[in-house]
């Protein structure tokens, strides 16, 4: 590994742990990566085409890099962070970069900057730490490398030993760029998943006409219970043929209902007309995910619930920029009664496996842990966004094994849209799960020989199991 990232990095200081740790990472780190959850785009891999310059491909995307800058006071504008309304925005990458390596020290200590460290030394071969006396030629160097054929999507693809990535995918799409790839030829396996907020979530844009075109798509009555149901059936066995293994869902609370049939039906009536009630609606958005669980166990998509985000926090951002520009901001979140509903409906079913994800670190040994400890369908899913992060994952290890143990949670996955970023990723978690299970060792709370099982297992097993992959 070159400079920019210690041989060490993130291992224990104490010689004899430190040992044991660096033991356990040679059995990881070479291992195939298993993608099971994120953002990169699909038609990356269908086109195949040159990544655009470094700006384009590192920063204006990257919400863990702007929101940073902006709260320091650079404007988005200047990072070309594209306007809703069009209006003129930076577009010369390399006035970005500068702009961009002038601010660099502001990262110091997170794990954008071990990311960013990362893909510098390791992808591009950078050796000198980022500034603005050196922007230029970082630049220079990194936009050198992307008119490469090797550093094209599917040739990274291979390059970080990807085994399968699944991309992110909403209800309405056609999966097209999928259907392209299988047909290429290409062995890469991308695999999709479900995403169906815009077609169960009242309160998302356009809800009403998106139940209109979820019709069209599928030749089912959307106007009614009955049919806006199958239309979810419908997708869901479309999206399995393009490879997915499972469904997300980004509700804003872990809220589920079980209603009868009669109550859920008069529900959607009133939500189909336009329902206000802001009760309501929370209703039907807890009902829909109980009845994804349902689908899930006729159909054995695998079930994600990333809750607890305030999305798009400052309303004037969103008007602006649009969603996902950094401004979702984490919220406490109860699980032991909200899942209660869904537990009682298919908790109890081992062919269910419903992966809940936390922002609210202070629930992991209070209520997610017990849970997953004891109800076959439910599994918890790694430290999560803001807490993707070293002491992020060490805390959830310390937090979740002593109830849950390592075998109720389902490994890592990056959940990114920073697609170079996914090596370093993956990297990070598997040094702190090392870390982890060599402190462990040196503690004489497991044998060495448990933990050279167990390591793997973290890095790559459990993944693989836990989504069907």
């Amino acid at each position: 590994m070159s400079s920019l990232v210690d041989p060490d990095l993130l291992f224990p200081a104490e010689p004899s742990v430190r040992r044991i740790a660096r033991e356990l990472y040679g059995l990881v780190k070479s291992l195939p990566i298993v993608s099971p959850h994120g953002h990169t785009e699909p038609r990356w891999y269908a086109l195949n085409e040159p990544f655009p310059d470094p700006a384009q491909l590192l920063i204006v995307p990257d919400h863990y890099v702007f929101r940073m800058l902006f709260s320091q006071g650079v404007r988005l504008e200047d990072l070309g962070v594209p306007v809703l309304d069009g209006a003129p925005v930076e577009t010369d990458g390399r006035k970005i970069w500068r702009l961009f390596a002038e601010n660099y020290f502001l990262f110091r200590g997170t794990p954008t900057r071990l990311w960013f460290d990362y893909v510098l030394s390791d992808l591009f071969g950078v050796t000198e730490p980022l500034t603005a006396a050196n922007a230029d030629r970082h630049y220079d160097a990194i936009a050198e490398c992307l008119q490469r054929e090797e550093f094209r999507p599917r040739a990274l693809f291979e390059r970080f030993n990807i085994e399968v990535i699944a991309t992110t995918d909403g209800a309405l799409d056609d999966l097209a760029w999928h259907r392209q790839i299988r047909e290429s030829g290409w062995q890469g396996r991308v695999i999709t998943a479900y995403r169906p907020d815009a077609v169960v979530d009242p309160d998302f844009d356009g809800f009403a006409g998106n139940l209109d075109r979820l019709g069209e798509i599928t030749g089912c009555d959307t106007g009614s219970w009955a049919g806006y149901l199958d239309a979810h059936r419908q997708r869901r066995a479309y999206f399995k043929s393009c490879g997915a293994t499972s469904t997300d869902h980004g509700h804003a609370t872990a809220e589920t209902a079980n209603l009868s049939r009669a109550a859920a039906q008069e529900l959607f009536n009133r939500i189909r007309a336009g329902s206000t009630d802001e009760r309501e609606r929370r209703l039907f958005r807890a009902q829909m995910l109980t009845e994804m669980a349902k689908m899930s166990l006729d159909d054995g998509l695998v079930l994600q619930v990333h809750p607890g985000s305030w999305r798009n926090h400052s309303p004037s951002m969103l008007k602006r920029f649009g969603r996902d520009k950094g401004f979702d901001i984490p919220t406490s979140t109860d699980y032991v009664a909200a899942l209660k509903p869904l537990l009682d409906a298919v908790g109890l079913e081992r062919d269910l496996t419903v992966i809940v994800f936390t922002l609210d670190e202070s629930s992991y040994a209070r209520e997610l842990a017990p849970l997953a400890g004891v109800y076959p369908a439910l599994k918890l899913g790694p430290a999560w966004w803001f807490h993707d992060s070293p002491e992020g994952m060490r805390r959830f290890r310390e937090m979740t094994t002593e109830t849950a143990g390592f075998y109720n949670t389902v490994g890592f996955n990056d959940d990114t849209r920073a697609f170079p970023s996914i090596p370093a990723r993956h990297d990070v978690a598997r040094r702190v799960d090392c870390a982890f299970l060599a402190r462990l060792v040196s503690e004489h709370r497991l044998r060495e020989d448990e933990a050279c099982e167990l390591a793997p297992e973290l890095a790559y097993t459990l993944a693989k199991k836990a989504y069907r992959l």
